[in-house]
């Protein structure tokens, strides 16, 4: 029910979705009466793959997540994370108010033993392909050991999904020198070089994009990360506004962005933000995917196939087991 266009979009991606992937199943979780309408003879058409769950209750895009929480018990997205953690649905993806779902996703579901708080998680497109980063947004204060903590299950996560071996963490910071950063990037750095992660260090704000080496996952507390993954999509749309104005400007320039648009179609498509839809919230014992709320289809889509990539690789069990295994070694030492 939630994001700008609701199930005009949810349920379109997630019909597409069960026809791309026969292993899936989907409970569309909101209002019943809607939700058929909406979805027409498709319900009897899946094999028993797709069925409704009824929620009386919507949590508004702008609604506080405290009020959402304590007063709104029967909304989607409680009802959806409900089923997480009973274990009659194995991840719950939203485009509903990010706040809201954060909270509920936390009260419900609770914290892996040994993490503090959750982290926010997302892919970025970059010249070697794309890089995760963490926190976008989250958490606003971080301590040195929430920053360790988001290393971890970040390492571990995209250790998971992108089948590497041991991907390279770097801490993002004013400049890459030892003597940079505030006390609390400084502390997280000790903890980092101490650990069996493969950290690389700090890295620049570049680094997300297209810095000067790849960087498989990027850590900051949700401050600065948030305030980066907006700057990107800030230049990106500032970028594509100037493209199209610069070959509107008269009939030469028409004709240019003619002859250009092949190239520009492909450079556009591989940067497309829909491609790379779709944010983990991490340290929760239960899987949530949180969509951009003004998703289209196809980014809906690419959302819910995160959430199927994540479910094989059984990315909580492992990185509940990672968090053990490096508290046990802390112990230890």
């Amino acid at each position: 029910m939630g994001g700008d266009r609701g199930p005009e979009v949810t349920i379109p991606a997630s019909l597409t979705c069960l026809e791309e992937n026969p292993e899936l199943h989907v409970i569309l979780v909101g209002d019943e009466a809607i939700i058929k309408s909406t979805l027409g003879q498709a319900l009897t058409e899946h094999g028993g793959r797709l069925s409704i769950q009824h929620a009386s209750e919507c949590v508004e895009m702008d609604e506080s997540p405290s009020k959402a929480l304590k007063n709104k018990k029967d909304s989607s997205m409680r009802v959806a994370i409900n089923l997480v953690r009973d274990g009659k649905a194995d991840a719950c993806v939203s485009a509903g108010n990010t706040g809201a779902l954060m909270a509920t996703a936390r009260f419900v579901l609770k914290m892996i033993p040994g993490i503090d708080r959750p982290a926010i998680i997302s892919t970025l497109p970059s010249i070697y392909g794309h890089t995760h980063a963490l926190d976008l947004g989250a958490n606003v204060d971080c301590t040195a050991e929430h920053l360790f903590q988001f290393a971890v299950m970040g390492a571990e996560l995209v250790k998971a999904v992108e089948n590497i071996e041991s991907p390279k963490v770097g801490l993002l910071n004013v400049g890459e020198e030892d003597v940079k950063g505030n006390e609390q990037v400084k502390a997280a750095a000790k903890l980092l070089e101490k650990s069996s992660l493969n950290y690389i260090g700090y890295v620049e704000g570049d680094s997300l994009n297209a810095g000067h080496i790849k960087v498989d996952l990027i850590v900051a507390d949700g401050f600065v990360g948030n305030i980066a993954l907006k700057s990107i999509e800030g230049t990106a749309k500032m970028i594509g506004y100037g493209l199209k104005k610069a070959f509107n400007k008269n009939w030469l320039t028409m004709l240019t962005g003619l002859i250009a648009y092949p190239v520009l179609k492909s450079f556009k498509d591989s940067i497309d933000p829909r491609l790379y839809n779709g944010a983990s919230f991490l340290g929760l014992r239960g899987l949530v995917i949180k969509s951009h709320g003004g998703a289209d289809e196809l980014a809906f889509r690419t959302a819910i196939h995160l959430a199927e990539i994540e479910i094989k690789q059984d990315v909580i069990k492992k990185i509940s087991a990672q968090v053990e295994q490096t508290l046990a070694k802390r112990e230890i030492a």
